[in-house]
């Protein structure tokens, strides 16, 4: 299984997270690559940080939306759309390769990610932007999403995630950051969750109903009070229960 968080987005004075910390306990790092957060010394020093553990890096591509983290629905034209992804991934490829790492995924961040979920002409020109600069990079989504049918039906590499921290309907689908008890604080239940997850396929949703989810991956927002702790609570938990942790797009080590 592998376990990944979003870092990378610190700006300036404004500090987002802890870096340093959450790349002893994930197995993959999507960095921001702009848009949405993150500078570029903070970017590149993520990404040395990263290449010095042996932590596959992804692009964490966004909507053009500093001010509101990218967690604001917009509609951008499609020319508009896969220039704005083509030029996130490309940035970060540099940055990487000056660090000496690589760019092996993209997982599309906040509202960008929960739109391309359901949305195919916004999904088709994410898919289109990847295949236009790599189309060797996997497409990190959202597990039981119809994206996924999309992607792999146009050539690419696809893998399934679920969220530690956040709460499930019983359909499967996120419960809305507007909603009470959308986002999950205590370490100790997120790592009894996802074991639960990795062992059976399957979660309790916000009624208390099982729900099956099918992921090779486990996001823990690195913005989310206590990331680090309850990072650190999953990796230990998983560790322990004997499950192998190791990037989907790249071995740590």
């Amino acid at each position: 299984m592998d376990i990944n968080s979003d870092l990378g987005e610190s700006f300036g004075a404004w500090r987002m997270g802890d870096d340093a910390a959450m790349l002893q306990v994930v197995t993959s790092a999507n960095i921001a690559c702009g848009f949405h957060a993150g500078d570029p010394a903070g970017i590149l020093q993520t990404l040395r940080g990263a290449a010095e553990r042996g932590v596959t890096v992804g692009a964490h591509v966004g909507y053009p939306d500093l001010v509101g983290f990218g967690r604001r629905n917009m509609e951008p034209s499609s020319a508009e759309l896969q220039a704005d992804v083509i030029y996130q991934i490309g940035a970060l490829q540099g940055l990487a390769r000056a660090a000496g790492t690589q760019v092996r995924y993209v997982k599309p961040h906040g509202a960008l990610y929960n739109t391309i979920a359901h949305d195919e002409r916004q999904a088709q020109d994410v898919i289109s932007a990847i295949l236009a600069i790599d189309p060797g990079l996997t497409l990190l989504a959202l597990a039981g999403s119809p994206l996924i049918g999309w992607a792999r039906a146009r050539g690419l590499q696809v893998v399934a995630e679920a969220f530690a921290d956040r709460a499930y309907n019983d359909d499967g689908s996120l419960v809305s950051r507007h909603d009470s008890g959308a986002v999950l604080h205590d370490p100790q239940q997120v790592a009894q969750r996802m074991l639960q997850l990795v062992q059976t396929g399957t979660l309790l949703s916000i009624t208390g109903q099982p729900v099956r989810i099918a992921a090779d991956s486990i996001c823990v927002h690195g913005d989310s009070p206590g990331a680090v702790a309850m990072t650190q609570h999953l990796y230990a938990s998983l560790s322990q229960a004997g499950i192998a942790l190791r990037a989907f797009a790249g071995s740590k080590g």
